[in-house]
């Protein structure tokens, strides 16, 4: 397995080496319309290796630069390109919750029913969505409304589906990790474990775009 390991350490060099680069770049160029995004990108650095430093310097970077002096999210883009950036939010939250889950069961040793892999799904699908949810609420300006309550209600309904749809994907893939491709799964404390995390969490984003794709089109979720 040595190149299994060479080629998790390069990802997660790439990846690292990104985040960093865009979170330099995010100081020099906040996203003061939507500011979740100023952390949104980095995360999607850290998942995404090569695409998503592009997506931030086509899509993101130029998006804001775009859009200071006006209210418009989309800005007459194409279609898939909103859904797109639509996507690298909802997939940021979720997967901040993936990242901090997985390393908190492993350190604490918290089982459910005896299997490892339930504990995981449990523990990090909880807290996907409430990172999901917490981004989309904030993202979208919800803090500004009258009722807070009714912004969380709106929030969750933009965000339950495509959360859901981006761990199914994630989910189905790190199930195979466990249960098909390793008699001896890798732990969080491998590069290899993390370098299949980046794989389901892009199978996760790629679950999710069509989620997106739907509540976009009907109005659910906000263009971007």
């Amino acid at each position: 397995m040595e190149w299994l390991e060479v080629l998790a350490w390069t990802s997660l060099a790439v990846s690292v080496g990104q985040a960093v680069t865009i979170s330099i770049d995010i100081t020099r160029h906040r996203q003061s319309m939507m500011p979740i995004m100023n952390l949104v990108w980095p995360l999607i650095g850290l998942f995404f290796p090569l695409v998503g430093i592009w997506a931030y310097f086509t899509l993101g970077r130029s998006h804001h630069e775009s859009t200071d002096a006006t209210d418009s999210h989309d800005q007459g883009k194409p279609f898939w390109q909103s859904v797109f950036v639509s996507t690298t939010h909802c997939s940021a939250g979720c997967s901040l919750g993936d990242m901090i889950g997985a390393p908190l069961v492993f350190l604490t040793g918290f089982v459910i029913a005896g299997s490892s892999l339930l504990t995981d799904y449990v523990v990090e699908f909880a807290l996907a969505y409430i990172f999901g949810i917490a981004f989309q609420y904030f993202g979208m300006g919800f803090t500004k409304h009258d009722s807070p309550k009714d912004a969380l209600k709106n929030a969750i309904k933009a965000d339950t589906l495509s959360l859901v749809a981006f761990e199914v994907g994630m989910f189905g893939w790190m199930a195979l990790v466990s249960l098909v491709f390793f008699s001896s799964p890798p732990e969080p404390d491998s590069p290899v474990f993390w370098l299949m995390m980046q794989i389901a969490m892009m199978l996760g984003f790629l679950t999710s775009f069509p989620a997106n794709w739907v509540l976009v089109r009907k109005g659910v979720k906000h263009a971007m």
